[in-house]
This record gives C-alpha cells, structure tokens and sequence, in this order.
C-alpha cells in the first residue's frame, strides 16, 4: 500500500522558479562589483604586473632606453656577483644600513610607546609631536637639513665645541657618513611607536595588576607580561620596517649628492640601481639589480615567517 506523503506544515515549498531567480540577481551583483573594481584591475595591470613582467624581459637584455634590446641571458646577474665590486659594495652599505638600523628603531619605538601610555595632561600633543618625524624623515627637505646638521660647521660640532670636542666632518667621513644616515633613520620611529602605542593600550590592565600582586616590578611585568603580549606587533614591525629599510632611498641621494660617497660608504643598493638605470642607462643591468632586490626583501621575509613561530605569542594560542 502506497503512502502519499503531501508538504510538511509551516515549511514552504521550493518554487522551481526561486532559484534562478537568485542566481540571476546574484550575477548581476557580481557584475556591478567587478564593475566598480574594473579601474583597480586596469591600475595593476598597467602599473604593476606590465612593468614587472616588462622589468623582467629587460634583466636578461643590454638596453640603454636608446636601442632594441639585446637578449644576453644571464650575462647581467653574473656580472653583478662576479664583476662589479661596486655592486658589492652597495649590498654591504645596506645590509649594514638595514641589520643596525630597523633593530635601532624598533626599540626607540617602543621605549617610547611605554612612556606614551601614560594619562597625563598635554600627552596627546607629546604624541603628535613625536609622530611628525615619520611625516618628514623621508623627505628631501629633512635631508638637506641633516647634511647641514653633520657638516664639518654645523650645529653637531657646534654643540661639541662648546664642551672643548673637534667634531668631525661626518657627512665626509667614510668612517662616520653611514653612522649619520642609520640615525636619521632611527630618528623616523613615529609610525612603529604608534602601532606599539596601540597594542599597549589593549593589554588588560587585571594582568599587569596580577603580576605586581605577585610581587613582579616594573621591569619584570613588561619582560614576563607586556613584551610578550607585543610580539605579535613586534614582528609586524620588524617585516615592516626591514622593508622600508631596503628601499631607502632619498637620504643617501640627498646627502652624498647622487654618488653614494665618500668612498661608496653610502651606496645604498637602491641608490647604485639608480646610478646604473638613469645615470649610465643600462636598464637591462638596472632591471636584474631590481629583481635580485625582491629576492633579497623576500628571503629576509620568509627568514622572519619562519623565526616568528619560536618566539611570536598570539593571544589565541592554547
């Protein structure tokens, strides 16, 4: 005996129609989004995957922005390592510049993070006027200014002098021009010391009462509680600023007049780059210097993905 089952009360019944309905309504959805995204898709196919790919062409040509390129293989990226001591040197000058500075900033960062998170009066402004740095340390003005601040007359020596001390003329110095360049770039700690800022003022504040309930002082809670909790920001800094720290650019351009002196000890890799593509255009020589930047900043990115698991702590972990 056959049963006839008829449609469950209070559920309604699928009308064959609903579906195609909204699918319609869906795609139609879609195309308004890729629509409104359409400008953004022709920005990076213009003006970043076409002069990668193109960038990439020219690393394995001879092209002087004059004449077709020549295909020459991996002639430019063997000269580079086997026959150009100044390329060399220009990797020296930045990783020395990169491997000083960024652990520098970073801890200037957030010393003063630490004592911006206090409720005083006026520290907002204090804040802000720590901030500005970051706004005009990269610029060409705050270049020109720290050339006159460490030339061989200016303000540095004249502060030495009035304690009896004969500074040197640091800008011209080989021993001391990069020393000039890492400070300036310490002295740019405003947007790490932010993002420290912020994450200390997320960390529960029943903690840091636990820990000095348990007779933890000031130096331990921040060790045992507040560092810990700051990894995650730390290393987000540490990527970060390693980056930004590769591509310097305009200080070196600035300071040593577009040569990278005295002596190349201020030959930023991003400088020489510009020396070889605009200054003696070999821009297929330019281009592979480029790309053997990306695989150097993509090495040291993956170098602190992979350290990050030893020591980076996030609040979800069990």
């Amino acid at each position: 005996m056959s049963t006839v089952t008829g449609p469950t009360p209070g559920v309604a019944s699928a009308h064959p129609r609903t579906r195609p309905r909204w699918t319609a309504r869906r795609r139609k959805e879609a195309r308004a989004g890729y629509l409104f995204l359409l400008p953004w898709f022709v920005g990076l196919a213009a003006l970043v995957i076409g002069p990668m790919v193109t960038s990439a062409y020219l690393s394995f040509t001879e092209y002087d922005l004059f004449h077709d390129p020549v295909w020459v293989g991996l002639e430019n990226y063997r000269t580079l390592f086997t026959d150009d001591p100044r390329y060399l040197q220009s990797l020296r000058v930045t990783f020395t510049y990169v491997l000083v500075s960024v652990p520098l900033r970073l801890v200037v960062a957030l010393g003063l993070a630490v004592l911006m998170n206090r409720t005083l009066r006026g520290m907002s402004f204090y804040r802000a006027a720590l901030y500005l740095p970051s706004l005009l340390g990269g610029s060409v003005a705050i270049a020109v200014l720290w050339r006159q601040l460490f030339g061989s007359s200016g303000a540095i020596n004249q502060l030495l002098a009035l304690v009896g001390i004969d500074g040197p003329n640091w800008i011209a110095s080989p021993d001391t021009s990069l020393a000039t360049l890492i400070v300036l770039a310490i002295w740019q700690f405003g947007s790490p010391m932010v993002i420290f800022l912020a994450g200390l003022r997320q960390i529960p504040g029943e903690l840091l009462e636990a820990a000095r309930v348990d007779g933890a002082g000031t130096v331990r809670r921040f060790v045992s509680v507040t560092l810990p909790l700051l990894t995650p920001l730390v290393f987000f800094n540490l990527v970060m600023q390693t980056i930004v720290a590769f591509q310097a650019f305009t200080p070196s351009f600035i300071i040593s007049n577009g040569t990278g002196g005295p002596v190349d000890s201020t030959l930023f890799y991003t400088l020489y780059l510009y020396i070889k593509g605009f200054g003696e255009f070999e821009m297929g020589y330019a281009s592979a210097m480029a790309w053997v930047l990306v695989a150097i900043i993509a090495a040291f990115t993956a170098v602190n993905f992979l350290g990050a698991r030893r020591w980076v702590h996030y609040s979800d972990e069990s």
